[in-house]
């Protein structure tokens, strides 16, 4: 064939090529394997666990010239004393209106990228960092006084950036302080010495899967056992907080995986259970596990959320409020209500609203004086009835993002992404600013808070502060 017949052909020879491939496509599903982005799923989820790894992991420990403080008052697990954000301590009186340059800074510290808060015990800090330059898990031991490291606790592990890297916040009693790693390796060391005492490797012992953008799940100790949800072979599980043996184990039947919501502890009819949400759209929902022998009192799935991230929040003594924001569209907030039925407990659903009522997209809304406050995908701080029903809202012109938030003395201390903080009155009559201040400058202000004495730790991507908010 002459050269000037091929250059002719050619096109023609690949344009019908081009509109066989099309037709070949038009007459598949092409629509079958799209789906939704959330941020970060470039970096998908298996990829974050070395297969080198190894089970059990050898840490060390180095001691440092910190002092504890001698201030009474703890925050001693996510959330507070309580699980519910809200601090009890009324011996301290907290200033309801600051400088302009806002509540006076008592220390500051750096911190490995991430969004892990602090648990407080006799006068002590803890937290659960990530040191990037030696790709270590670091529990670090930090005076109250003035944030100087008491001791470190530190093991190898791989992470790469993945929308930061530490998320957890310890649970701490003066025995002992638990931890759950990105790669969900739970570490036990004595609370007051920072010596190793056991440590469980989730993914290798269990079969959990890493949840996307690592772990979020905060331990619960309770009654001398370590209370956390593998999600794998075995649902749920209590280990004994002082030798690491297994108490009990949860069957997982329905193959639920890890969320980034956490254990809350409940009580009803005299049983008491630790209440979970599990899986996701396609196989999840609400358990309700035995604190005695890890048996399931009761499980539901009317609430099975995408990516579930707010905890329950405990409505008196009978109903559970559950949120979410990430991927939602129908399930914005429900309110579950648990009957007793031939001595059996089930869980019915009083109602359940679509995303522009109220979602949550980290934090879980906080219940004080008969109403839920939280922070909406809108951006404002609102207050609800326990019907699910808009009472107020900070306005447009007050909005906070993703930041965190707690209550204290009826205050709210509510953050905005960029470290601004705002104190507002706790209060359902109507939004009430009080104070606001630029506290913390930087990104993603998304850490939980703790108080205690009057001393309130926050945190942004990379710096943690201790700010003194009592009347001066």
């Amino acid at each position: 064939m002459k050269e000037s017949t091929v250059a002719k052909t050619l096109p023609i020879g690949l344009a019908i090529l081009g509109v066989i491939l099309l037709c070949v496509w038009l007459g598949s599903d092409a629509a079958k394997d799209l789906k939704e982005r959330l941020p970060g799923e470039d970096n998908r989820t298996k990829t974050l666990i070395e297969e080198d790894e190894p089970v059990k992991i050898t840490g060390r420990l180095v001691k440092y010239d910190g002092v504890p403080a001698e201030l009474p008052g703890a925050w001693p697990r996510f959330r507070g004393p309580n699980c519910d954000a809200i601090s009890s301590d009324a011996n301290i009186t907290l200033a309801r209106s600051w400088p302009d340059n806002g509540p006076k800074v008592l220390w500051s510290v750096d911190v490995g990228e991430g969004y892990a808060g602090a648990a407080v015990l006799a006068g002590r800090v803890y937290v659960l960092d990530y040191d990037q330059e030696n790709k270590a898990d670091a529990v670090r031991c930090l005076s109250l006084d003035d944030g100087k490291e008491i001791w470190r606790y530190s093991y190898d592990v791989k992470i790469k950036r993945f929308h930061g890297m530490s998320r957890t916040v310890p649970a701490v009693t003066e025995k002992h302080i638990v931890t759950i790693g990105p790669k969900c390796h739970v570490t036990c060391l004595d609370s007051m010495t920072g010596q190793f005492r056991w440590m469980l490797n989730l993914v290798r012992e269990y079969g959990t899967k890493v949840p996307q953008w690592y772990t979020a799940q905060c331990p619960l100790i309770e009654d001398g056992k370590v209370i956390i949800a593998p999600a794998g072979e075995v649902l749920m599980m209590a280990v004994d907080a002082a030798t690491g043996e297994i108490v009990w184990e949860t069957p997982n039947p329905d193959g639920w995986v890890m969320t980034h919501s956490s254990i809350v502890p409940m009580e009803f009819k005299g049983k008491r259970f630790y209440i979970y949400c599990g899986g996701d759209t396609a196989s999840g929902g609400v358990v309700g596990v035995s604190a005695k022998d890890g048996s399931v009192l009761w499980k539901t799935d009317l609430w099975k959320v995408r990516t579930n991230v707010p905890c329950p929040v405990i409505v008196g003594d009978d109903r559970i409020f559950l949120s979410a924001g990430y991927g939602q569209y129908e399930n914005g907030c429900t309110m579950l209500r648990l009957t007793e039925v031939d001595g059996s407990i089930v869980a019915k659903q009083e109602y359940i609203y679509p995303i522009e009522a109220f979602g949550s997209m980290q934090q879980t809304p906080i219940l004080y004086e008969g109403h839920i406050y939280g922070v909406r995908l809108d951006k404002q701080l609102v207050c609800l009835d326990l019907d699910g029903k808009v009472v107020w809202t900070s306005t447009s012109a007050n909005k906070f993002g993703s930041g965190a938030y707690m209550i204290a003395n009826g205050l709210i201390y509510v953050l905005n992404d960029t470290g601004v903080l705002t104190l507002v009155e706790a209060t359902s009559r109507s939004y009430v600013e009080l104070a606001k201040a630029e506290v913390l400058p930087g990104h993603e202000s998304w850490g939980p808070m703790a108080i205690v004495s009057g001393r309130l730790i926050i945190r942004n991507l990379n710096r943690m502060i201790c700010l003194d908010v009592t009347e001066q």
